[in-house]
């Protein structure tokens, strides 16, 4: 069946939203119960209602990899539930956290659709046959390319359904949400499996395959720490006043797109606030022996911390046994664990 294009039509869902979603994938979808959709994303769920789960599946990938990004930081990636701003006041400021959240979240999104059509879960996209190009030396093509430029396109309709107002917020929700995207681009790479008599590798196949989003992760984690501050300007143009952004200051290198960008400076993050939606950091668990921000000092913002000693059951001596099993016994550990005051 033909492919049809998001652009030609209605558009989608908000970074906003969240664990509202987590159920699409298993049971039918009423667009009009979801909360929190503007009519363009309303009109791209009943139209595109095949790929919703998958839009689910990428903003939920992006909440866990936000999390295991920050597992060790003060402001944590920590979600609300029952509540349709799922990180709370948080992103309401545009800080680096919230710079960083539009981003894996709008890579969750590309990522996921890309990887649904990959498996052949949706009639209205496959694989990839416009980029392959000729063969290498030793190898032709073969298998599913999976087709990232579709997975992006659904996600641009996605995340930048809502970022239409001519002001700063809107303009630096688009940067970074591009910025995202654009990372999933930057790294697809060539995977290839060995053909032939005892994996003599005598014909190899080769397609175009996305990163492990993990690596995603990690690279928008290093741009997060190297995000660029900027400044507001407003213009006046024929349909009103505008704002940009510009670099803040002039002897930085300008953000590329794929630089993060903010204008709003973060909370410390060290005590419960429930107007910047910060939740403390009081009995999280920390590293004793590191002097990074994850270690006692830092991380408990010089309070200090509390020790006690925790009991594990892990498995122990194991044997591998010919042919083909292993065999453990379980042992008791003892561990001290450090926490917060």
């Amino acid at each position: 069946m033909a492919r049809r294009s998001p652009a030609e039509g209605p558009q989608p869902p908000s970074l906003a939203l969240g664990q509202q979603y987590s159920s699409l994938g298993s049971q039918p979808i009423l667009c009009g119960s979801i909360p929190g959709l503007v009519p363009k994303q309303l009109r791209f769920c009943r139209n595109y209602i095949e790929i919703m789960p998958s839009v689910a599946e990428g903003v939920k990938l992006g909440i866990q990899e936000c999390q295991h990004q920050f597992r060790g930081r003060r402001w944590n990636c920590t979600t609300i539930k029952d509540n349709l701003a799922i990180f709370g006041p948080v992103l309401d400021k545009a800080t680096r956290e919230s710079a960083f959240v539009h981003a894996i979240a709008s890579a969750g999104v590309a990522f996921a659709v890309t990887r649904s059509c990959a498996e052949g879960t949706s009639t209205m996209c496959g694989c990839d046959s416009h980029h392959k190009g000729p063969p290498g030396e030793g190898w032709k093509w073969g298998g599913c390319s999976e087709d990232a430029e579709f997975g992006v396109l659904v996600s641009r309709e996605f995340a930048d359904a809502r970022e239409n107002r001519p002001d700063a917020r809107s303009a630096m929700n688009r940067h970074n949400n591009e910025a995202g995207r654009t990372t999933i681009l930057d790294h697809m790479h060539l995977r290839c499996k060995c053909h032939g008599l005892s994996g003599s590798c005598e014909v190899k196949t080769c397609w175009w395959a996305q990163p492990d989003f993990r690596m995603l992760g990690d690279y928008l984690k290093d741009k997060y720490d190297s995000a660029s501050e900027m400044v507001v300007e407003k213009h006046r143009e024929s349909r009103g006043w505008v704002e940009t952004l510009r670099v803040k200051y002039a002897f930085f290198k300008h953000p590329t797109e794929r630089d993060l960008v903010y204008y709003e400076g973060s909370p410390n993050f060290c005590e419960p606030n429930p107007e910047t939606g910060s939740f403390g950091t009081r009995d999280r668990v920390c590293n004793v022996s590191s002097h990074g921000i994850e270690g006692c000092d830092l991380l408990c913002c010089g309070r200090g911390h509390n020790t006690r000693t925790e009991k594990r059951k892990e498995k122990c001596h194991c044997i591998f046994h010919w042919c083909c099993y292993v065999s453990c016994q379980e042992c008791v550990r003892v561990y001290d664990v450090h926490t917060c005051k």
